[in-house]
């Protein structure tokens, strides 16, 4: 994430000095696919990016976007690359298992159309001169074009025992003063409830 940080920084420099970045027609932005599962911090960490950019994230549900009616989901993308192009934002879509869990063999002609909608987004985001980030529970079986077309390629892990136990301990923190005759076995909870963060912290708000 750091390093991601880094290159949109000197990004500009860099560019600066030749047309290499820029050659076969390709943009000079930056994308980056974060991996994991649901909770372990793929939508904070592109909060954390866009802030320390001082940008604006400009979020985006894929499973909002993609569209039952052939050709509509690649004008509803085109729409919001148009859109992202006009503002200096971090452009981030989040649930893009939406559109990657389409990516398969071409059994009909449903298939196909999903395939060139992947192929579509992976293109745009070529062109596109902003920041881009995806977001996806699928931990594996992404193809080579994906690989390809991402500078980074960032896997969120679930956490260990030891981090769950930080991860209590940080969000009962915050949630203020607690009953000193009923305290909360952070321990145990850390050692015994499988949980991700975005789990935890509903708990302690609930």
């Amino acid at each position: 994430l750091r390093r991601l940080v880094g290159w949109a920084r000197h990004r500009d420099e860099v560019t600066s000095q030749g047309d290499v970045h820029g050659k076969a027609g390709k943009g000079i932005g930056i994308a980056a696919l974060f991996t994991g599962s649901p909770g372990t911090g793929k939508t904070l960490a592109a909060h954390v990016v866009a802030d320390e950019l001082g940008l604006e994230l400009f979020q985006v549900d894929l499973s909002g976007v993609v569209d039952k009616y052939i050709g509509e989901t690649e004008k509803n993308l085109e729409k919001i690359f148009h859109d992202a192009e006009s503002r200096n934002v971090v452009l981030f879509f989040d649930e893009a298992d939406a559109l990657f869990g389409s990516r398969s063999s071409v059994k009909d002609s449903r298939d196909r159309y999903a395939n060139q909608e992947v192929s579509y987004l992976l293109q745009r985001m070529e062109h596109y001169d902003g920041i881009t980030i995806l977001a996806t529970n699928l931990r594996g079986n992404l193809d080579a074009a994906f690989s390809r077309r991402m500078q980074f390629l960032i896997h969120f892990p679930d956490p260990d025992e030891a981090t769950r136990a930080r991860l209590w301990e940080q969000h009962l923190d915050q949630a203020g003063e607690h009953d000193p005759a009923d305290p909360v076995d952070v321990a145990g909870l850390a050692k015994w409830a499988d949980l991700a963060g975005g789990d935890i912290r509903n708990i302690v708000l609930g």
